[in-house]
């Protein structure tokens, strides 16, 4: 039957298309399924972490925009850090480039793509499952959600909702020459620009990608049409000359019934990998993909040691820097006054380590809380 596959991923992001990638070169007869005609536009402002780079087994410099070895934190007017590293820390890429090119080279080593495609229902069976979809069915022994923060595929799959869902709003600028140039020379963070979040300024090859976010959950509405309008004024903008809004929700909190139902395994947005601190998403996005094509692929087709050994897997590297990240979050956004007064004397060295995360080259430190509990003793790490 040419319907009938070992695994089947639902949706192109960075998550699928790896994951999609890595089974086809593991031999597995797999299927992307994607409901938009590809490239697609994808809304998200395009900062892409050199750790995740790390994780790509090929080249991507043909769609990237712009490599940044310098990025700028801002805490206000008072506070400012600056870190540097000889490879790029960030780099800047257009999503519908930048997934596509992923998803071209999973289709180079065989796997099926199926775009256009809406999926609308799953018939679970013994052996494998019927997808139904607006242009047929298929059959999969394993299914891959990567469908991103809403995840249609997880809810069909019964999973409810779990995860800490914060909204951002994303705009693609163009501004003056005398702008583009002043701005285009750095990434810049600026922190409490968005109550519980941050403003960012990601110069692409031509415009800029300029966003605000709250990332801590708080009783107050967020209004982030104004936070983005005072941001223009903190970057000295006040010339448009066009631009475009995307707003979008970030999951920055894993799902807390766990990530395979069935033989559903849940990858990217979809299980709420998002960094809790910094909100980006594509790099734990691609590394999932890569840890549950291992587990499939290391199982040999046993559904019951996949489930094992993905888990495993994620314990291994995600979650724990996930858990972390999220009680560090309480008290970078949730404690501003005290969280400055750190950084008067530490910022310096934050700033570098949290360089190092982005770079790969480490991750959050398991004890740090405990630390920062036990000299300021803040009931909220409990």
């Amino acid at each position: 039957m040419t319907n009938l596959f070992d695994v089947a991923i639902i949706g192109s992001g960075p998550a699928g298309a790896s994951a999609a990638y890595h089974l086809a070169n593991s031999g597995l007869k797999t299927v992307l399924i994607e409901k938009e005609k590809l490239p697609r536009y994808k809304t998200c402002g395009g900062g892409f972490v050199y750790r995740g780079l790390r994780d790509l087994p090929f080249s991507v410099e043909e769609v990237i925009d712009a490599e940044f070895n310098e990025v700028e934190i801002f805490f206000g007017k008072k506070l400012a850090f600056k870190t540097k590293r000889e490879k790029p820390i960030i780099s800047m890429v257009m999503r519908d480039r930048f997934d596509h090119l992923i998803v071209k080279k999973a289709e180079d080593l065989g796997v099926k793509i199926l775009q256009e495609t809406k999926v609308e229902d799953l018939n679970f069976e013994d052996d494998y499952t019927e997808i139904l979809t607006s242009t047929g069915s298929i059959k999969a022994k394993f299914i891959i959600a990567a469908d991103g923060a809403l995840s249609p595929t997880a809810k069909l799959t019964g999973w409810e909702e779990s995860r800490m869902m914060c909204p951002a709003l994303e705009y693609e600028v163009t501004v003056p020459t005398s702008d583009f140039e002043r701005l285009s020379k750095s990434v810049r963070f600026d922190i409490d620009v968005s109550p519980n979040g941050y403003g960012w300024c990601f110069p692409k090859k031509n415009h800029l990608s300029i966003g605000v976010g709250n990332f801590l959950k708080t009783k107050k509405k967020a209004n982030l049409k104004e936070d983005y309008k005072k941001y223009l004024t903190t970057l000295g903008i006040s010339t448009i000359l066009e631009e475009e809004a995307h707003g979008f929700i970030i999951p920055i909190s894993p799902r807390k019934e766990g990530f395979v139902k069935r033989n559903v395994f849940l990858i990217g947005d979809a299980a709420g990998f998002a960094d809790p601190i910094t909100a980006e998403g594509i790099s734990n996005a691609i590394a999932s993909g890569v840890l549950v094509a291992k587990a499939i692929a290391e199982s040999k087709m046993n559904l019951r040691e996949a489930k094992i050994l993905y888990q495993q897997k994620l314990e291994e590297r995600i979650l724990p820097e996930l858990e972390v990240g999220k009680k560090l979050s309480k008290l970078f956004y949730g404690q501003p006054t005290l969280r400055n007064l750190l950084l008067q004397k530490y910022g310096q060295r934050a700033a570098e380590y949290m360089t190092h995360i982005f770079m790969g080259d480490r991750t959050y430190p398991k004890d740090f809380y405990k630390k920062v509990k036990q000299k300021i003793n803040l009931p909220f790490f409990n």
